[in-house]
């Protein structure tokens, strides 16, 4: 299924509850509709999971999950895991790894995407892209406002936002993957598989513990970090904002030009 697929489906949903504003949209209503069956359980090494039967589908989502718009989020993946794929799997586990998949062609991918339009739907989302600066603080509202968690608020920004910005995906200190913004080339060292670079605020996590506290988590570092420099360019400074998971040993850096 393609990427535009799975948005139009969200879309599709959202006009058949006659969404008109973010209070419209409620989760258990879309799954009671479709007679899908929501419960809180506890879970190990898992955040959500849905169960189809013959007649029913189960989605589990774990009630340790402390963080109110990840609880949210994880309950609008498995709706796009029953809207998308249910012809294809019987019964699927989520984690933070999964639910945190946007980077190419998988059930995953669609899944979150479908969740992200969901709950952040293009026409509320991108009025507020364009009414202030972007910042970390721009994406932490956002966030709460639209009760999603904050890596889907970095995916969703960077497609539809009002200013380019780089996003870095490094787990057990490695490099996995980057995604660079729409139109906006600038050349990423080959740096794939590789620890962070020494001076960025990823390395700082994984080597040393560092956690910013929200006043101070856009840090500025040199350009030439993460990017190659043109053979005359001087090198500047760029912007990085690090979201870290302790418990899975991940970072996602949003990194960005003022």
């Amino acid at each position: 299924m393609a990427r535009t697929d799975s948005i139009k489906v969200a879309q599709e949903i959202l006009d058949q509850f006659y969404v008109e504003e973010i209070e419209d949209i409620d989760l258990i209503e879309i799954a009671s509709y479709y007679d899908i069956i929501v419960q809180d359980v506890t879970m190990k090494n898992a955040d959500g999971r849905i169960v189809f039967g013959k007649e029913k589908a189960i989605i589990s989502i774990n009630e340790n999950i402390s963080y109110s718009p990840r609880k949210r989020f994880t309950l609008a993946h498995e709706l796009g895991h029953y809207f998308l794929h249910r012809e294809d799997i019987h019964i699927h586990n989520d984690n933070f790894l999964t639910l945190d998949t946007f980077k190419a062609g998988s059930q995953e991918t669609e899944a979150n995407l479908f969740a992200s339009e969901l709950l952040m739907p293009q026409k509320f989302f991108i009025p507020i892209t364009k009414s202030e600066p972007f910042s970390p603080d721009l994406l932490r509202r956002m966030s709460t406002h639209f009760n999603s968690s904050l890596t889907s608020v970095v995916f969703k920004y960077q497609q539809f936002g009002n200013h380019p910005i780089f996003i870095f995906f490094c787990r057990n200190n490695k490099v996995e993957y980057w995604i660079p913004p729409h139109d906006f080339f600038i050349k990423v060292k080959d740096i794939k598989n590789l620890t962070p670079p020494f001076g960025s605020v990823a390395y700082e996590f994984f080597s040393e513990g560092t956690i910013y506290p929200a006043e101070e988590s856009k840090q500025y570092i040199f350009k030439s970090e993460w990017f190659e420099l043109n053979y005359d360019e001087v090198d500047s400074e760029v912007c990085e904002y690090c979201i870290v998971s302790p418990n899975f040993n991940t970072a996602l850096s949003v990194v960005w030009i003022e």
